[in-house]
């Protein structure tokens, strides 16, 4: 499949199934974090990359045989509302099937009428506020010529009004960046006007591959869990587990996960583990397929390794002895 991928296990959203509504990576944001790399050319118009019932027919064939799924996700690589046409593309998926619909959006577009308009049917809307102040939004975010911190965060609020379902805030920790207790603050104070229910905190486990970003300490975490707590509901940042046993093509199925976000070696190796029972041989087997296909290699990032596609431009020399 061009678009659908997963369904991939997660703790906020439980076994998730992925559509990807993008060609990478077009995004109105350039974030320090990013695990897609550098937004080379900034995407500012939104317009019908691929044909909506070319995503809606994957869609139909991936519920015929994925059952048991929490949530069926709409992410971009890059930014989600970019797409034009989400709005049907929900509509439509709610004919098909009960299972809820969530949206993982930056929030940046939602200054517009109608890209709000088309929000208003998901079951649950994830936009991202990393930032509580102007400088911070520059120096995190990064974002397209024209898009400012008071125009996202006033969309923002002006979504909250409108929108009856689920909004959680996803907001990134970068250590030494924005988990400052003045950071935080500023940040609490956003998300007070912003209303949601709920505060989703998301940590850089994953590398990025333009620059080193810090893990937030663990005081920090709690620090930035006590603040924001004051105003809102902040789950606590937990990674949540592949499951890959219904994939009818492993390969596939994990070149699709990887092409969207590194991997961390040892969570691949566990959900390979249970494909095939525990079975060594097999697991090793397929750890040299996926070798053989010179699509992916290991880089570092805090320590463990991580699968990336080889065409990912990481900056960081990998570690010695992971590569092929």
């Amino acid at each position: 499949m061009k678009y659908v991928f997963g369904p991939v296990s997660s703790k906020r959203l439980g076994q998730s199934l992925g559509v990807d509504l993008l060609p990478p990576k077009s995004c109105t944001w350039n974030c320090l974090y990013c695990q897609l790399g550098k937004t080379r050319n900034f995407v500012t118009e939104r317009q019908e990359f691929f044909p909506r019932e070319e995503i809606l027919d994957e869609i139909r064939q991936a519920l015929t045989v994925n059952k048991g799924l929490d949530w069926i996700t709409f992410v971009g690589s890059g930014e989600t509302m970019l797409y034009q046409g989400i709005g049907w593309l929900v509509a439509e998926v709610k004919k098909l099937t009960a299972v809820p619909v969530a949206i993982i959006t930056n929030g940046s577009l939602f200054y517009q009428p109608e890209v709000r308009e088309e929000l208003l049917q998901a079951d649950a809307v994830l936009p991202s506020v990393n930032a509580g102040s102007e400088s911070l939004y520059l120096q995190i975010d990064r974002p397209a010529g024209g898009l400012t911190f008071r125009q996202h965060v006033e969309g923002l609020v002006a979504f909250r009004k409108e929108y009856k379902g689920r909004l959680w805030i996803e907001v990134m920790l970068l250590g030494g960046i924005n988990d400052s207790d003045e950071a935080l603050h500023d940040l609490a104070a956003v998300v007070k006007e912003i209303n949601p229910d709920m505060v989703h905190l998301v940590l850089p486990t994953r590398p990025a591959p333009e620059q080193k970003i810090c893990l937030p300490s663990d005081e920090r975490i709690e620090r930035a869990i006590a603040i924001l707590s004051e105003v809102t509901t902040v789950v606590n940042p937990l990674k949540g587990n592949m499951d890959l046993r219904s994939a009818p093509d492993l390969l596939k199925a994990v070149t699709d996960i990887i092409t969207r976000h590194p991997v961390q070696q040892r969570e691949l190796q566990k959900a390979i583990a249970d494909c095939f029972d525990g079975a060594s041989e097999m697991e090793m087997a397929f750890m040299q397929e996926m070798l053989a296909t010179d699509s992916f290699k290991l880089v570092e990032h805090g320590g463990e390794p991580y699968w990336v596609m080889v065409h990912a431009d990481f900056v960081r020399p990998e570690k010695s002895g992971l590569n092929r």
